[in-house]
């Protein structure tokens, strides 16, 4: 995982032969899988005051519980409906969806969409979506998620207005605030694909329907690094993967605005003047 070798080479340089190689790596990502619940956990309680308060005295952002967006991870062509799994990129991919904490800790993983699926649309049929149905679970204080562009505004999912050609003062302060505390999860990704690199190479995988598996265990192990200290500083920031749709009006659009707005009027103007 931490490399972009082959079995063969593996095999070659610890002296074990393939199906050896390949039933070691099975067993632990089952394992990881099976502490996954342990290590990638929604805030609850004191942790989610937490997490709002890191978020806020990192970038003065308000009632942040999370950073989310969606990242390809590139893999070998199915012999199964192989054009489906195109991404925008062009090429084969599973989109891996998170959300993740002030220090990029992954507070949420979901993979398993083929890479032609949007961002959106991925975010719909996740258990994310669920999460805000039940709102007073998952969102305490009136607390929402950061997104960009892609993801459709919603009173626990804030994202960016949309550039006009016109936007206000604020509203320009606003989009700033907000990209500027959502690095925390393309940092997030950053981390993930520098840790194991073989998710910044093609996955050596055929199976499509252990990808997600492998993925899972990948993100695990991050989780695992941050909370023993296990610091990267030099960290390449991932591109943005996703791409924006026509504006959606959706279910609770309106209070959504009303929220932006009244966060947008409240934010310190930090516009060109960062390091105040």
């Amino acid at each position: 995982m931490a490399t972009p070798d082959s079995y063969r080479s593996m095999c070659v340089k610890f002296g074990v032969g393939k199906g050896t190689a390949w039933r070691a790596v099975r067993r632990v990502i089952h394992a990881l899988n099976c502490l996954a619940p342990r290590f990638i956990k929604w805030p609850r309680g004191e942790e989610a005051t937490r997490v709002i308060e890191e978020f806020e005295r990192a970038k003065n952002f308000p009632g942040v519980i999370g950073a989310i967006d969606g990242s390809f991870i590139k893999i070998r062509a199915p012999k199964k409906d192989a054009a489906s799994y195109v991404c925008r990129k062009n090429f084969h991919a599973i989109h891996l969806q998170a959300v993740c904490d002030a220090r990029s800790l992954f507070t949420h993983c979901y993979a398993g969409h083929v890479g032609s699926v949007h961002d959106a649309r991925v975010f719909r049929n996740s258990p994310i979506a669920d999460f805000i149905q039940r709102s007073h679970e998952y969102f305490p204080a009136d607390s929402h998620l950061i997104g960009d562009a892609a993801y459709t505004l919603h009173s626990h999912v804030m994202v960016p207005f949309r550039d006009n050609g016109h936007l206000t003062a604020r509203q320009k302060n606003f989009n700033y605030c907000l990209s500027s505390t959502r690095m925390a999860i393309e940092k997030a990704f950053g981390l993930l694909k520098m840790r194991f690199r073989i998710l910044l190479d093609c996955l050596p995988l055929t199976d499509v329907a252990k990808i997600p598996q492998f993925i899972i265990a990948c993100s695990v192990m991050h989780n695992i690094c941050i909370l023993q200290n296990d610091i990267i500083d030099d960290v390449v920031v991932c591109p943005n993967d996703g791409n924006d749709v026509p504006h959606v009006v959706a279910a609770g659009a309106d209070v959504g605005n009303q929220k932006r707005v009244r966060i947008m009027n409240e934010l310190r103007m930090r516009l060109g003047n960062e390091n105040n």
